[in-house]
């Protein structure tokens, strides 16, 4: 089983909270069934980005993507989601947030 946390930024938001909370109903089932798949490690539909970031892909609507890291083998770090529509733009908030991440919890914070 993989533990599934949220990041949260500096003033203790959770980025991709906010994001999935303004879905609506039909998605945030979809966006909840793919986190069930990621919680028993099914990867299938997910991707590297660059620099430790994933992509997941859900097949439905605009196409919807789940971006995350990996802290180890059982920790998976939500830092966003998004559409494809915006991919690019996503991809580099989700690459700045997982630094962030990283750098924080090397420091202990």
């Amino acid at each position: 089983m993989v533990e599934v946390r949220e990041y949260l930024d500096r003033s203790g938001q959770s980025p991709f909270a906010a994001w999935s909370d303004r879905l609506n109903r039909a998605a945030a089932a979809k966006i909840a069934a793919a986190l069930a798949r990621i919680q028993q490690g099914n990867f299938s539909s997910a991707k590297g980005v660059g620099s430790g970031v994933y992509e997941y892909r859900v097949d439905f609507g605009p196409g919807y993507r789940i971006y995350f890291g990996k802290d180890g083998e059982p920790l998976v770090i939500l830092v966003g989601g998004g559409t494809k529509k915006r991919q690019q733009r996503y991809i580099a908030t989700a690459l700045a947030r997982w630094q962030d991440y990283k750098q924080r919890r090397g420091t202990g914070r």
